[in-house]
């Protein structure tokens, strides 16, 4: 069945012919958004985002933020597609359901779960999952960085102030290793429109021994998500 509303690029829009970084927090998105700017960068408006045009000796590559939540990170992604977007690094944070995954640690995450409500309107055949060209790319800038990482399974939540301990516990046992806001519907959109979507997330906060632990505020999130949201931009620049 034809959806009645499809995205599609207006007249005097970009063709993006190169990957985007798409920051979903707003305070990433504003920093990589000035950064962008010092370099000269091209700026779009894009919904309630925004989107900035660099050029790299590898060609032009694409700035875009904020997005978040589920619906909203959809939104941004249907629209960088209908634009040209066949590659997107989606720069992040988490919530870490293991004692092991601590504040200012770094997932590639492979695999998502829905707890959301925008992946449902995106049949797919097989469960989606992260590209590995763009998962290798990112193992590539983390090792250039020396920052380690782990890969895993993350879960996806419109609601993350209603997680309850069962349900927390739950997740636990499937494996899922940490939670997010958006990846799940952005991995379900990418599969959908055939492009590929990888993500880097940091962890923002933890659940441990039942406890909530915020680290939002610590030096050592604030500086791991300096070095990623701003080093990705540098190493695109390099002509990745």
């Amino acid at each position: 069945m034809s959806c009645l509303m499809n995205p599609r690029r207006e007249k005097g829009e970009p063709l993006l012919q190169g990957p985007v970084l798409l920051y979903l927090n707003p305070a990433e998105a504003g920093r990589a958004g000035r950064f962008a700017t010092k370099l000269n960068a091209g700026r779009h408006y894009l919904f309630n985002s925004n989107l900035w045009e660099l050029d790299s000796d590898g060609g032009s590559f694409y700035v875009c933020g904020p997005a978040v939540g589920a619906p909203m990170a959809a939104l941004v992604l249907e629209k960088l597609i209908a634009l040209g977007a066949k590659k997107i690094i989606v720069c992040g944070t988490c919530g870490s359901l293991r004692p092991d995954l601590t504040i200012g640690d770094i997932i590639l995450p492979d695999s998502a779960l829905s707890a959301e409500g925008v992946s449902g309107h995106y049949p797919l055949k097989i469960t989606p999952s992260a590209a590995d060209n763009l998962l290798l790319l990112l193992e590539s800038f983390l090792q250039d960085i020396s920052l380690p990482w782990r890969r895993g399974a993350v879960c996806s939540t419109d609601a993350p102030y209603r997680e309850e301990l069962a349900e927390i516990s739950k997740y636990q046992q499937k494996g899922i290793c940490a939670m997010d806001m958006e990846f799940s519907a952005l991995l379900s959109v990418a599969a959908f429109r055939r492009i590929d979507l990888a993500a880097i997330m940091v962890v923002s906060d933890q659940v441990h021994a039942n406890q909530w632990q915020a680290g939002f505020k610590t030096p050592l999130f604030k500086q791991r998500m300096r070095i990623v949201a701003g080093g990705l931009i540098d190493y695109f620049m390099q002509g990745t």
